[in-house]
């Protein structure tokens, strides 16, 4: 097993990224993180997330866009990574209907913009950061590696398809090794403030009224950030060739079951309201963790019940 010290950390400064790179550093490994502080939601909330990293003197920080090509080649030069985790994106299922242009530019552009740096300044491995989505409306549970993907149904989909097409490529083409990682509805302390349950969360404690979209019925495979976490290093230190890992919980729970655990959690009723079902989204999401198991020792470890208390708690505080 290489012993891999420098890390680049794309989008370091987000929800899982700053959790990562704290986890890094408590490791004692040296974090660079290359993150634009876009306004995606507000731009304070990453500068707060960094905090805590800061203060560590094996942590260092360029502002900046994964597009930019001269950017990346003096990072890669500069602090000259043994490994890149690329986690920066344009998230999110509706915005990418809106926005299609953007998250094609970011996720699919910008992804080969660090591609070739990597090709230029080789390093030992890459880990990309890929998503559920990718296996679109999909019949067969649980979703499984091994499964054949066509049909992602919104642009955020398909850009993460693309990415981790283009990665094989890569790999294929000068020999990068690559796991491609799909997260499975992470949450936890940092979590995007649009996302279902920080958002919920939020509104419950405020009093304010919950939209559901659908009846309440789609099914989701929520995954604790520090589960997430342990499978991203648990990659990072496997080095073989190219390949694919679900990182999820491998439990479904209802969206209403959802609510349900955070009224439970926070000790207040939520005031639902119900909307027609909204394009791009799925009915259920649901990890086969098996070979992450087997490959990389990946063992979910916080149930969604202990996970919705620990955020609520991080909320209050």
């Amino acid at each position: 097993m290489p012993d891999l010290r420098r890390i680049l950390v794309t989008g370091g400064a987000g929800f899982i990224g700053s959790n990562l790179c704290e986890a890094l550093l408590d490791q004692g490994r040296e974090v660079h993180v290359l993150d634009n502080f876009n306004d995606y939601y507000d731009p304070a909330i990453k500068r707060k997330n960094i905090e805590k990293a800061l203060t560590h003197s094996t942590y260092s920080i360029s502002e900046g866009d994964i597009r930019d090509q001269e950017l990346v080649a003096e990072v890669m030069t500069t602090f000259n990574p043994q490994a890149v985790i690329h986690l920066a994106a344009m998230a999110g299922v509706r915005p990418s209907i809106e926005k299609p242009h953007l998250y094609n530019d970011v996720n699919i552009a910008g992804t080969t913009v660090l591609l070739e740096a990597v090709r230029k300044h080789p390093v030992q491995n890459f880990v990309f950061g890929s998503s559920s989505s990718v296996y679109g409306s999909h019949d067969r549970v649980p979703f499984s590696e091994e499964d054949v993907l066509s049909r992602p149904i919104s642009p955020y989909a398909a850009t993460k398809l693309a990415g981790e097409q283009l990665c094989f490529t890569y790999h294929h083409l000068f020999d990068l090794p690559v796991s491609c990682l799909r997260f499975f509805t992470v949450y936890g302390p940092r979590q995007r403030p649009e996302m279902a349950i920080h958002l919920f969360a939020r509104k419950i404690m405020n009093g304010d009224p919950i939209t559901l979209f659908g009846d309440g019925s789609s099914r989701r495979d929520y995954t604790y950030v520090d589960d997430i976490i342990d499978g991203v290093i648990r990659s990072l230190d496997r080095v073989q060739g190219f390949e694919i890992f679900n990182l999820g919980e491998s439990r479904t729970v209802g969206l209403l079951e959802m609510v349900s655990i955070l009224e439970d959690a926070i000790g207040l009723k939520a005031d639902l309201r119900y909307e027609p079902d909204q394009p791009g989204d799925v009915p259920i999401t649901y990890a086969d963790v098996s070979k992450a198991g087997r490959v990389l020792g990946y063992k979910p470890a916080v149930p969604i019940e202990e996970g919705i208390r620990r955020m609520v708690k991080w909320l209050k505080d």
